[in-house]
């Protein structure tokens, strides 16, 4: 069952022409392309009983951790494949296991889906919770100095003077 997992992803990963290593069999490392998040690397580990899906979202919050873990949580009931977690330094990732049995083209094309859905729709409003002040200093930084604020243009609306 292990190597048919890993033979499935292999597969779905090549056919998206998607990134990816293998540094071990059945250990695939890929990159999502995003939009908010340009990048998201999703790690695909296939293990005995189930594979592993694991991505990494954003840094620990500089600020307003509850309402950001509140957020995570809250969103966490509508998510397919994956949920939000926080290691114990409290940095963000997107975290799953699937029985092997359910790995298949389709299923695996899901999931990645699934991770790059959560983790580029929920960027921004991390960042806008857990990192207003820094983002508000860049952007004050910027305008002082003659600086393109172009990538923080995601933000215009609650960074623009009030």
């Amino acid at each position: 069952m292990r190597v048919s997992a890993a033979d499935v992803i292999r597969q779905v990963l090549t056919e998206n022409e998607l990134d990816f290593t293998e540094d071990e069999p059945g250990a695939f490392a890929a990159d999502l392309p995003g939009e908010r998040k340009l990048k998201t690397t999703v790690t695909l580990t296939v293990g005995p009983q189930a594979v592993h899906v694991h991505a990494f979202v954003a840094r620990h919050p500089d600020e307003n951790h509850a309402a950001v873990y509140r957020w995570l949580l809250e969103r966490n009931l509508k998510m397919y494949g994956v949920a939000f977690a926080v290691d114990h330094l409290g940095d963000i990732h997107l975290d799953g296991r699937v029985p092997l049995h359910a790995i298949t083209p389709a299923e695996v094309d899901r999931l990645l889906g699934a991770v790059l859905e959560y983790a580029d729709t929920s960027f921004n409003t991390i960042l806008e919770l857990g990192f207003a002040t820094s983002i508000r200093r860049e952007y004050e930084w910027r305008v002082s100095r003659g600086e393109s604020t172009r990538n923080l243009d995601a933000f215009k609306g609650w960074l623009e003077p009030r």
